[in-house]
């Protein structure tokens, strides 16, 4: 364990977790899908209007209280209001002076990679230098027919798009060869450069082998995404994503992996679980009807807010063992709780991030950082 703190260790069926301890501090942050509409556990539905205003609350919380990172998913559906996460950040923008502010993710294969590397460096200039784009192919998918875009290229969409972001990055003239999904461009640069001589570029994989092996070998910090189960059975991908960035010769000192999970945080371990079950659980059970999952039960959602349980809910000293675990299991370098998993009341929203803020992050800085 670190070093100074007597937390249990975190244990699996297969045993003690190896250690894989960061070099480094830990950042702490939050990311929000920003889900709106109806609920069957509230009187009135959400607007998107409405949302979109407490979201930029949220984030002007979440800097004030010292928090690090804020990531803002898009999707395309009636259910979440952020179809673009570069317009939302930059309504927090000015409003905010030191947390880093990214998509989470940006889904590239149905996007311009001009128009990403553009929105995001206006959000970069915004922020005074804050900003971060988080690629990824989208576990949701109704951005590709709005765009005219057929499922069948959606690997080939987004690696040659990929390619093209980092080239749009890079501070010389392009040379792009053009290919299959995007014509050439010569001699080009695109407007506004950001304020950071390049936009840090994430991958945000669900946990697929070649998105992770394939962000080790472009150099590229990695976020992993894990939303129910065992933690333990992810640590594989992150030991190949470190293997694999020492393996291509990429500087250990930049090396960065996050862990983003779904969590919450309240005054008590029973407090956190009544207030985010219940949203949390009705929206799974939706999603559970399109993809073939069982309906979420809150006996099945208590299973997992255990040491190795994917959920991170729970009092502040609850949430700073268990991050902490992590962070010496997996070598971590960032963990971001998914505090809005449904409709949370706005209220209790502040209020966790408040706690997150005051009382997790300050504690898991202070012997991640000995």
């Amino acid at each position: 364990m670190s070093r100074g703190h007597q937390c249990s260790p975190c244990w699996s069926p297969t045993g003690f977790f190896p250690s894989i301890t960061s070099e480094t501090g830990l950042e702490i942050g939050l990311f929000t899908f920003a889900e709106c509409g109806e609920s069957v556990l509230r009187k009135a539905a959400v607007s998107p209007s409405l949302r979109l205003r407490n979201l930029v609350e949220e984030i002007t919380l979440a800097d004030q209280v010292g928090l690090d990172w804020f990531g803002v998913g898009e999707h395309h559906r009636a259910d979440y209001a952020v179809s673009s996460p570069a317009m939302a950040l930059a309504a927090a923008a000015t409003q905010t002076d030191q947390i880093r502010l990214s998509s989470a993710v940006t889904i590239l294969g149905s996007s311009s990679p001009v128009r990403v590397f553009q929105d995001f460096a206006m959000l970069d200039n915004l922020s005074v230098g804050r900003a971060e784009v988080m690629v990824g192919r989208g576990a949701f998918v109704e951005s590709f027919p709005l765009v005219g875009l057929e499922m069948s290229d959606y690997e080939s969409l987004f690696s040659e798009k990929l390619e093209l972001l980092m080239e749009l990055n890079r501070p010389e003239l392009l040379a792009w060869p053009g290919g299959r999904h995007t014509p050439p461009i010569q001699g080009c640069r695109a407007f506004p450069r950001p304020v950071q001589r390049e936009l840090p570029v994430w991958i945000g994989s669900g946990g697929t082998p070649s998105s992770v092996m394939r962000a080790a070998k472009l150099g590229l910090p990695l976020a992993i995404g894990i939303i129910g189960g065992d933690t333990g059975r992810f640590q594989p991908l992150f030991q190949a994503y470190r293997h694999g960035w020492n393996e291509a010769g990429h500087d250990p000192s930049s090396f960065q992996v996050a862990m983003t999970v779904h969590g919450f945080v309240a005054a008590t371990d029973q407090r956190a679980a009544d207030i985010y079950s219940g949203p949390h659980n009705e929206v799974m059970t939706r999603l559970g009807a399109e993809r073939g999952w069982p309906p979420a039960t809150r006996q099945g959602f208590d299973a997992q807010t255990g040491p190795t349980g994917a959920f991170f809910v729970g009092s502040p000293n609850a949430l700073v063992e268990k991050i902490l675990a992590h962070r010496e299991n997996f070598g971590i370098t960032r963990i971001a709780l998914q505090m809005g998993v449904g409709i949370i009341e706005h209220r209790d929203m502040l209020d966790a991030i408040e706690l997150l803020g005051t009382k997790v992050a300050p504690e898991v800085r202070r012997h991640a950082e000995r």
